[in-house]
């Protein structure tokens, strides 16, 4: 596999598969924090998000727990959408964001499989950030 880092050369192609694989993660890692995001409004995908705030957590932010759980939403819109923007920028924060997820339901307890989950997508966001780094933000050549 070929990776084009130099800004001389021509963009990757399509068929590259790592290429493919910014795409998808980026595109995956772009959209699904934004609904997530604007679910914290809606609670559609859950009717309570605020049981997955720990105290601990909930303590440190001003307001109650709802109020805590829309500026979460504020921050996962915001994410998402540095993804889509600046991936090189977006990833990371996402990864680090997943990370804090996963220290919050480890001190909320009884949310060990849902940590683990995150811990999953906490890795493959920084095979993103990596990939971000390896590929232009550039559209792809298309081979003849």
């Amino acid at each position: 596999m070929t990776v084009h880092t130099d800004p001389h050369q021509h963009a990757p192609s399509t068929t590259d598969p790592g290429y493919q694989a910014f795409w998808a993660l980026r595109l995956g890692f772009g959209v699904l924090p934004i609904l997530f995001g604007l679910d914290k409004f809606a609670n559609i995908l859950t009717e309570d998000w605020t049981r997955y705030l720990a105290g601990a957590v909930d303590d440190l932010v001003p307001g109650d727990a709802a109020t805590a759980m829309n500026m979460v939403g504020i921050i996962e819109i915001i994410a998402g959408i540095a993804v889509l923007v600046y991936p090189r920028l977006g990833a990371p924060l996402v990864a680090a964001w997943l990370g804090g997820i996963i220290i919050n339901l480890l001190i909320v307890g009884g949310h060990g499989d849902i940590a683990l989950r995150d811990f999953g997508l906490m890795a493959a966001a920084l095979v993103l950030t990596r990939l971000a780094w390896a590929y232009p933000n550039g559209l792809p050549t298309r081979k003849p």
